[in-house]
């Protein structure tokens, strides 16, 4: 029984070069789906299709998806940069170039559609910024967008924490509009994950804040791992399931809850 219901559905996939997309992507293939692969880097994964996309070019966003054309059915955005990286490009891939690309495909999208997008942990912090990220998400386009952030740098910072947190924000907040069309949109809250992107993050971040984050399941999450929820929130299996920010920590957030979490790595010091 094809109990997730991939089996000829078609999908899209961005960041399916390395890490969480590209185990998302090959989870997909396997399970049937017709797989349309988005990435900066070209993907060597047996694809219907691939398209370089620069999530920072809202040109070539357009183009890939008026190339891939037709029904879609689920889009996983799991495209991303570092903190590492300038903080106007981070903005621009996981926020802007994200909103971007889903705004492409939600015409292609019918009753039954889906779509699933990677935040993290490191966006926990919405709900203390809840005023701000609630009008921030209202701002539609992705010029105007980039123009808000660049006349808020401050606010900004690094980008990578406000770009995980307005994901989620987002999420929650396009949710109630678009189950409307029959259309469902989720995120996932990873931990840290073992991709190549964790060099970046190591060569930032004290180990004793990154490991803060592992807590209690003490060892960091695979590709797969963080692949597999992904795949289940885009899934018929899933199809009540609409507005939700699932943290696939190991136990970290139920940890925090309940006063079980040593939080001492992240507390500044005196």
């Amino acid at each position: 029984m094809d109990f997730l219901g991939y089996a000829n559905k078609r999908v899209i996939v961005s960041g399916c070069f390395s890490g969480m997309g590209e185990a998302t992507a090959r989870k997909l293939v396997e399970l049937g789906a017709e797989v349309h692969g988005l990435d900066f880097k070209e993907s060597a994964l047996d694809l219907a299709s691939f398209s370089l996309v620069d999530l920072r070019d809202p040109a070539t966003i357009e183009a890939a998806v008026t190339g891939i054309g037709g029904r879609v059915d689920a889009l996983f955005n799991c495209a991303g940069l570092p903190q590492t990286a300038p903080a106007m490009d981070v903005m621009k891939v996981n926020y802007a170039g994200a909103r971007h690309l889903t705004e492409q495909v939600i015409p292609l999208m019918g009753e039954g559609g889906a779509i699933a997008s990677i935040s993290s942990t490191g966006g926990m912090g919405w709900s203390r910024k809840l005023p701000m990220l609630s009008e921030f998400v209202k701002i539609s386009g992705f010029d105007a967008i980039v123009k808000w952030c660049e006349e808020n740098a401050e606010t900004v910072a690094e980008g990578y924490s406000l770009s995980k947190e307005a994901i989620i924000v987002w999420t929650m907040w396009s949710s109630s509009q678009l189950i409307k069309r029959g259309i469902r949109i989720n995120c996932t809250l990873p931990a840290p994950t073992q991709t190549p992107m964790m060099d970046e993050f190591e060569s930032a971040t004290a180990a004793e804040v990154l490991d803060t984050f592992i807590q209690p399941i003490n060892r960091r999450a695979t590709p797969e791992e963080q692949a597999g929820p992904l795949i289940c929130l885009n899934s018929d299996a899933a199809g009540y399931v609409n507005g939700v920010v699932l943290p696939v920590d190991g136990g970290f957030m139920g940890a925090v809850t309940t006063g079980q979490a040593d939080l001492s790595a992240l507390m500044p010091s005196s």
